[in-house]
């Protein structure tokens, strides 16, 4: 994993807009996040996670065939954060590409490296979620802007050998009639950039903050209950559970419906903030690190976002 080493506070954004640290901590269980300086790129975090999860792993750059990056925030549209990554690091005869899934994309990355060892097309998979959502909020806005912070996850992936995490199952779903509820209005084909585009503020992160929350809290709970009886596991049956890491409301909210004590989930929302496509690569990177997430254990990966795409991944320790 990567963070930068800039730290905003609370009492730091209490400068910048009409807010308190009480009000941000009251409904997003936020102190901190991590904020990229203006020298440090998407790629040049992502870079840094995966040249540690490569070191990690005891794989050489060159021995990569395929990175796939989960980014909402990338450094240009074309060419890509993988293939940016993918020079950067000297992984020469990978393939690389970009999915841009909302915050989930990380974990529809690895949805992706899975299919692809599974038919046999890759062996080893780097699976990438950065984000530098920073420079797409609009910091005049006090609901969005003391949300998110800055940062990279990193994984290997391939074919399952003893002493490896196992990926066991996973599944993706999207409600895209609700697309309104998270976006970023302009500056693309639909929006082209203009002075009124850029007046009205619509490069900017778009949130309808209460809607999300009822969409979390209706479709959520259901889902992964349904998601652990495919698995033929029942919720307490899950060691960990790896929340998106995106208010601490809406994590309270779904371990109540999903009746789960707080101490199971691995939780840093309050150091990072949302970090979006990084979020949930961030918590499994700090598990394992800290020796809560230990072999023979089973971890739950779940996220949602933009789109409004959610899913799910089990994966056995």
């Amino acid at each position: 994993m990567c963070v930068p080493e800039n730290i905003l506070t609370n009492a730091d954004l209490e400068k910048m807009v009409d807010t308190s640290n009480r009000w941000i901590v009251e409904r997003t269980g936020i102190y901190t996040r991590r904020v990229a300086s203006g020298a440090e790129s998407n790629a040049d975090l992502g870079a840094v996670a995966s040249r540690a999860a490569l070191a990690d792993a005891g794989v050489s750059p060159g021995d990569v065939d395929m990175i796939v990056v989960g980014t909402n925030s990338p450094d240009k549209l074309f060419p890509g954060v993988g293939p940016t990554i993918q020079g950067m690091i000297g992984a020469g005869r990978a393939g690389a590409m970009d999915v841009q899934a909302g915050c989930p994309g990380a974990l529809y990355a690895m949805g992706v490296a899975a299919g692809g060892i599974a038919s046999g097309i890759w062996e080893k998979v780097l699976v990438v979620g950065s984000e530098v959502i920073s420079r797409l909020v609009d910091w005049t806005d006090r609901n969005t802007c003391v949300l998110f912070g800055d940062g990279a996850g990193a994984c290997l992936m391939g074919p399952w050998q003893p002493g490896m995490m196992k990926l066991t199952h996973a599944d993706f779903k999207a409600d895209g009639r609700k697309g309104d509820m998270i976006e970023l209005p302009a500056g693309l084909a639909a929006e082209p950039a203009s002075l009124a585009t850029v007046r009205d503020k619509r490069h900017f992160v778009k949130m309808k903050g209460n809607d999300i929350f009822k969409f979390v809290n209706r479709e959520m709970p259901g889902y992964l209950q349904n998601f652990c009886a495919d698995c033929g596991i029942g919720t307490k049956d899950v060691d960990w559970w790896i929340f998106h890491q995106a208010n601490m409301r809406i994590i309270d909210s779904l371990m109540r419906r999903l009746d789960l004590p707080k101490e199971r989930a691995i939780l840093n929302v309050d150091r990072y903030g949302n970090t979006c496509a990084a979020s949930i690569l961030l918590a499994l990177q700090e598990g394992k690190e800290d020796g809560r997430i230990r072999e023979g254990q089973k971890i739950l990966l779940t996220i949602f976002g933009a789109g409004m795409t959610y899913g799910a991944i089990l994966i056995n320790g």
